[in-house]
C-alpha cells in the first residue's frame, strides 16, 4: 500500500507544481490555461487523503500520543485496543457518509473545469477513507482481540441508525466521552473531530453525510494548494543535505564570534523551520548535523541539547513558514501582512536566545576559528541555491510575476531542481518518491483534519457556541490586557499539547473573533497566538520538541526539561514583549504600508 500510494503522490505532485508553472509561463504570451488554478485545488484534496493513508500506514497521524505515558503491559495494551477500536469505527462512518455524498452527486449536472464531474473528485475519499479504515481493522492493536474489538465497534456504530427518533439525543453525551477518552488515549486528532461531528450532527437529526459534504469544500480555498507545494519544498531541502550546506556556511561565517558556534546552531535551525513549516524535521534533520558541531566545540552537553530543541521552533514567524500562512486562512487574514508583522518579533526571539548563547560560548571557552575569506566565499557558494528559494519565491509573487500558488509551485520545483539536478544528492526514481511520500505524510495530516475541522466549525456556527464563548469571555475577563494574559496561558498550555497545526485549526477561528472584540489588531493577534504555540513546543511535560529531542539524541525526558527551561524562561520574556507591545508587530506593518 504504501509503495503504491508513494506513486500515486508523486503523480499528483507533478500535476499540482507543472500546472502553476506552466500557468505561469503561458501567461507571458498572453495565453490562458483554463481551469489550472481548479484542477491544482482539487488535487490539493487527492494529496491530502492520498496523504493521510501514508499516515495511517506510517502512524504519523497527528495526535496525543499519551498512551506511551500509561504502564507498560495490559493497561497499555486495552488503551491501544481501545483507541484503535474507536479509530476504526469512526473512519469507516466517515468512509459511509463519503459514499453517500458520491452517490447523491453521481447524477448531479456539477461539474469543473473540462467538464469533468465533481464525483470524480469526491471519490478520492471513500476510497482512501475506506483503506484507512480496513487497515485500522487489520493491523489493530492486540491481534485478533484488537481486530474483534474493533469490528465490534463498527458494527455498534451501524447499529446507531435504529434507534428511535426519541432516543437519538441520549447518545450525544456517552459517545463523546467515549470520543474524548479515546482522544486522550492517542487516537488521531482528525478521527476524534470526525466523531463529534458526525455525533452532534446525528444528535440533531443531521445525515452524517454532512460531515464529508463539508470536508470537500475545501476545495473552494484557493490558498489551500501552498500548504503541500511548501511542505514538499521543505522535505526535499531536508532530504536533500541542505543542513549541512547551511551549518559549513555560519560556521564559516559565524565561527570568528564569541559564542559563534552556538549562533551558527540557532540560525541554522531558525532558517530551516522557516523553510520547512515543522519544527520536528528540523531537530531531526539539523540536529543531528548540529549537536555534535556544538559538542566538539566544548558547549556543555545540557547547553547544546536546549539550544538544539528550542531552535527547533524559532523560525515559525518568518517566511514561506507553512504555520503563518494556515493561521491566515483559518483566521480569515491577510498572510502578507502576517508575515512582515511576525519579522521583527521573529528576530527579537532569536536576538535574546542569541545573547544567552554568547555568554554561554564566552564562559565554557569555546574555541573561535579565524575568519578565512576562501572558506566564507566556498561555504556560501555551496549554500547559496539553498538560501535563494524563499527569495526566488518572495520576488515571483512581490513583484506579481506570479500568483502565491504559483509561486509556490515555484519553489517547490526550485527545491527539486537543485537537489536533483544540481546537487545530485537525490535520484529522481529511486530517492525522490519516497521523499515526495514523506511530505505527502504531513500534508495528508494537516489537509484532513482542515477538512474535518470545516464540518465541526459549521455545528459551532449553527449552535452559536462561538456566541456564547465571546458572551463568556467578556463577562469574565474585562480588559484587553487581561484578555492577553489570559490568551498567553492558555495557549502556552494547548501548545505544549496539541501538535502546532491541529491549535491553529482548531483554535484560530474561536480566538480570532474573540481578539476583535477587545480591540486586538487581527495582525497582531495572529502573531501573538503563533509565538505562544512556539513556546508551548517547550513546556514540560508534553512539549513536542522535549520528546522529539529525546527520541533524537536517546535521552531521558527529565533531562530534557531541565536543559530546555532556561530557554523557555528567554522565549517566555520575548513573547510577552511582543504580546503588549503591539508596534512590534503592526508598527513595520504600517510603516511599510503593505496590504
Amino acid at each position: 500500500m504504501a509503495t503504491v500510494a508513494a506513486w500515486a503522490v508523486s503523480v499528483v505532485l507533478a500535476g499540482m507544481i507543472l500546472l502553476p508553472v506552466t500557468q505561469t509561463v503561458l501567461r507571458r504570451f498572453h495565453i490562458d490555461l483554463t481551469g489550472a488554478s481548479v484542477y491544482v485545488q482539487h488535487l490539493t484534496l487527492w494529496i491530502g487523503f492520498i496523504g493521510a493513508v501514508l499516515a495511517s500506514v506510517s502512524g504519523q497521524n497527528l495526535s496525543l500520543s499519551t498512551v506511551n505515558l500509561l504502564p507498560k503491559g495490559r493497561i497499555q495494551l486495552a488503551a491501544q485496543i481501545f483507541s484503535g477500536a474507536v479509530t476504526a469505527a469512526v473512519t469507516s462512518l466517515l468512509a459511509y457518509g463519503a459514499f453517500l455524498m458520491v452517490k447523491e452527486n453521481w447524477n448531479q449536472p456539477g461539474t469543473f473545469a473540462g467538464g469533468i464531474p465533481l464525483w470524480c473528485s469526491e471519490a478520492i475519499m471513500p476510497v482512501t477513507l475506506s483503506a484507512i479504515a480496513l487497515r485500522s481493522i487489520w493491523r489493530a492493536p492486540g491481534g485478533w482481540t484488537g481486530r474483534i474489538a474493533s469490528l465490534a465497534a463498527c458494527g455498534l456504530v451501524c447499529a446507531l441508525p435504529l434507534l428511535g427518533e426519541a432516543h437519538v439525543s441520549s447518545v450525544a453525551w456517552p459517545g463523546a466521552i467515549v470520543i474524548i477518552c479515546a482522544f486522550l488515549l492517542g487516537t488521531p486528532v482528525y478521527v476524534a473531530m470526525a466523531g463529534l461531528a458526525m455525533l452532534l450532527f446525528f444528535a440533531d437529526h443531521t445525515p452524517i453525510v454532512a460531515v464529508p459534504n463539508t470536508a470537500f469544500q475545501l476545495v473552494t480555498n484557493s490558498t489551500l494548494p501552498v500548504v503541500p507545494m511548501l511542505t514538499i519544498a521543505g522535505y526535499v531541502l531536508a532530504a536533500g543535505g541542505a543542513s549541512k550546506r547551511l551549518v559549513r556556511l555560519y560556521r564559516a561565517w559565524l565561527g570568528w564570534m564569541p559564542g559563534g558556534m552556538a549562533l551558527m546552531a540557532l540560525f541554522v535551525c531558525a532558517l530551516f523551520t522557516a523553510l520547512t513549516g515543522a519544527s520536528g524535521v528540523t531537530i531531526l534533520a539539523v540536529g543531528g548535523v548540529v549537536y555534535p558541531s556544538l559538542r566538539e566545540e566544548k558547549y556543555p552537553e545540557g547547553f547544546s541539547l536546549g539550544l538544539v530543541t528550542a531552535a527547533g521552533s524559532l523560525g515559525l514567524l518568518f517566511p514561506p513558514s507553512l504555520p503563518v500562512l494556515l493561521y491566515a486562512i483559518k483566521a480569515e487574514t491577510s498572510h502578507t501582512q502576517l508575515y512582515v508583522a511576525g519579522l521583527v518579533p521573529g528576530t527579537l526571539i532569536i536576538f535574546l536566545v542569541g545573547i544567552y548563547a554568547v555568554i554561554v560560548g564566552i564562559r565554557c571557552k569555546a574555541p573561535r576559528h579565524p575568519f578565512e575569506i576562501r572558506e566564507a566565499l566556498g561555504a556560501l557558494g555551496s549554500a547559496v541555491w539553498d538560501l535563494l528559494l524563499p527569495v526566488v519565491m518572495v520576488v515571483a509573487y512581490a513583484s506579481s510575476f506570479a500568483t502565491l500558488i504559483e509561486a509556490a509551485a515555484i519553489g517547490s520545483l526550485y527545491a527539486i531542481v537543485i537537489e536533483v539536478v544540481i546537487f545530485r544528492n537525490l535520484h529522481p526514481w529511486r530517492e525522490l518518491p519516497k521523499v515526495l511520500a514523506d511530505g505527502a505524510t504531513l500534508v495528508g495530516s494537516v489537509v484532513v483534519l482542515m477538512g474535518i475541522a470545516l464540518a465541526l466549525t459549521e455545528y459551532m456556527t449553527l449552535a452559536q457556541i462561538p456566541d456564547a464563548l465571546l458572551e463568556w469571555v467578556q463577562a469574565h475577563i474585562h480588559s484587553q490586557w487581561g484578555f492577553l494574559l489570559a490568551l498567553n496561558v492558555i495557549l502556552l498550555i494547548l501548545g505544549s499539547v496539541f501538535e502546532m497545526y491541529s491549535a491553529i485549526i482548531l483554535l484560530a477561528p474561536l480566538v480570532a473573533p474573540i481578539g476583535v472584540a477587545f480591540g486586538v489588531d487581527p495582525i497582531h493577534l495572529g502573531v501573538v497566538f503563533l509565538a505562544n504555540l512556539e513556546l508551548g513546543f517547550l513546556l514540560p511535560p508534553m512539549g513536542l520538541n522535549l520528546f522529539l529531542s529525546a527520541t533524537r539524541f536517546g535521552k531521558p525526558l527529565p533531562s530534557l526539561y531541565k536543559h530546555a527551561l532556561p530557554f523557555l524562561a528567554i522565549m517566555t520574556f520575548g513573547v510577552l514583549l511582543v504580546s503588549y507591545v503591539e508596534p512590534l508587530t503592526t508598527g513595520v506593518v504600517r510603516l511599510l504600508g503593505v496590504k
